[in-house]
C-alpha cells in the first residue's frame, strides 16, 4: 500500500465526543452528488476517480469523526496485518479509504442506471451462487455496510427478476436518497425502516417470503435504540458489538438464512466479487441458551466480514467509533 507522511497513532478515551451511527449526518449536498454523476458521464470512470482524490481530501479535513473512525479501523487492520502494509497508516490512507467511499456511492447509483452484465461479477463457488439465485424459496440476507451490496441488489431486482425487499435506516442521508428515487423509483420499492419496524412489519415480511420473496438486513450495525439489543464478538482482536435483530427476525420468518458480501476486488480487475456463505435453512434459538446461539451466528458473520476487510481494507464503510470505545485519533511523533 502507499505511504504516507504524518505520524499518527490511535490513543483511547480521549475527550472526543463519538456519536451513534444514526445521528451522524451524511456529507456531501444533493448537488455535490448530481455533479459527479455528471463527472463519471462526460469523462468515464478514469478521470473520475481522479477527480474524487481533491474531494476526498476536502472530506479527509473537515470531517473530524469519520477521519478518526478510519485512522483508527485502518491502525487495528494494520496490527494484525503488519506484512500487508508498507507502514503504519496515516491519513494518506484515510485519503484513500474516503475516495474509495465516493466511487461505491457513484456504483450504488449505476446499480440501478447503467447496463450491467454478469461478467462484470466473479463468483465465488459459482455453483452454489447459480443454484442460490434460482432456488424459488424465500431468503433472508444478512449484509453489511462493507462494499456494495446495493449493487447487486440493484443487479439481482432488474435482471434476475428477484424482488427483494430492504430493512435499513437512511433517514440520515435523505440527499442520496433523493437522488437515487429520482435516477430510478424502483431503487425505492421494497424498502422498510428500521425505526419504524413493529409486529406488522414482520407480518408483510413474512408474507413476502412465503411469496419467494428476498429480504435483505444490516449485521454490523447496533440498533437505533443503542447496545441493549447488541451481542460482542471478536473483530480484529477486539470486542466488537453486533445486533441481535438479524437473528430473531430470521427466527420470525422460519426461512433460509445466508450472509452476503459484495465488492470491487482489486485480485480479480476491478470487478465485483459476490460471495454467499450458507448459515441454515431454517434458524432455530434454544430457550435455554438463546443469547449464546445468537453470538455463534454473529461471530460467523463477524468472521466472514474480517476476512474480506483482511482483503480489501478501504472497503469497509462504517465511519463512527464501531467498537465503541471512545477509541480517537491523536498525532504524536514516534518514541
Amino acid at each position: 500500500m502507499a505511504n504516507g507522511n504524518s505520524n499518527s497513532e490511535v490513543s483511547t478515551h480521549s475527550n472526543e465526543e463519538s456519536h451513534h451511527w444514526a445521528d451522524i449526518k451524511e456529507a456531501g449536498s444533493l448537488t455535490g452528488m448530481r455533479i459527479m454523476y455528471v463527472l463519471y458521464r462526460v469523462f468515464g470512470r478514469w478521470i473520475f476517480s481522479l477527480i474524487m482524490y481533491p474531494v476526498a481530501l476536502y472530506f479527509v479535513l473537515f470531517l473530524g469523526e469519520q477521519r478518526r473512525a478510519s485512522l483508527a479501523y485502518l491502525t487495528r487492520h494494520y496490527r494484525k496485518n503488519p506484512t500487508a502494509w508498507r507502514r503504519r497508516p496515516t491519513y494518506f490512507h484515510v485519503l484513500l479509504h474516503f475516495k474509495t467511499f465516493a466511487e461505491v456511492i457513484l456504483d450504488k447509483l449505476l446499480g440501478w442506471m447503467i447496463d450491467i452484465d454478469e461478467s462484470d461479477f466473479v463468483l465465488r463457488d459459482p455453483e452454489f451462487i447459480e443454484a442460490f439465485v434460482a432456488d424459488e424459496r424465500g431468503q433472508l440476507i444478512v449484509g453489511s455496510h462493507f462494499g456494495n451490496l446495493e449493487f447487486c441488489r440493484g443487479f439481482m431486482q432488474r435482471y434476475k427478476v428477484k424482488v427483494i425487499n430492504v430493512l435499513l435506516y437512511d433517514k440520515h442521508a435523505g440527499n442520496f436518497v433523493r437522488m437515487m428515487q429520482k435516477q430510478n423509483p424502483d431503487s425505492r420499492l421494497n424498502v422498510f425502516q428500521v425505526d419504524e419496524f413493529d409486529v406488522g412489519t414482520i407480518l408483510t415480511l413474512k408474507e413476502k417470503i412465503d411469496a419467494g420473496e428476498w429480504v435483505f438486513i444490516a449485521g454490523d450495525r447496533v440498533p437505533l435504540t443503542g447496545l441493549e439489543r447488541s451481542v460482542t464478538v471478536d473483530f480484529f482482536d477486539a470486542p466488537a458489538p453486533l445486533p441481535i435483530g438479524p437473528y430473531m427476525l430470521a427466527k420470525a420468518l422460519a426461512c433460509p438464512v445466508k450472509y452476503m458480501i459484495a465488492y470491487r476486488s482489486s485480485a480479480h480487475n476491478n470487478k465485483v466479487l459476490l460471495d454467499v456463505t450458507p448459515v441454515c435453512d431454517r434458524l432455530t434459538l434454544s430457550r435455554k441458551h438463546k443469547m449464546d446461539d445468537i453470538r455463534n451466528y454473529a461471530q460467523l458473520f463477524a468472521s466472514k466480514l474480517e476476512e474480506h476487510c483482511t482483503a480489501e481494507p478501504y472497503q469497509w464503510f462504517n465511519f463512527y467509533d464501531f467498537w465503541q470505545t471512545d477509541e480517537t485519533v491523536s498525532e504524536k511523533p514516534n518514541d
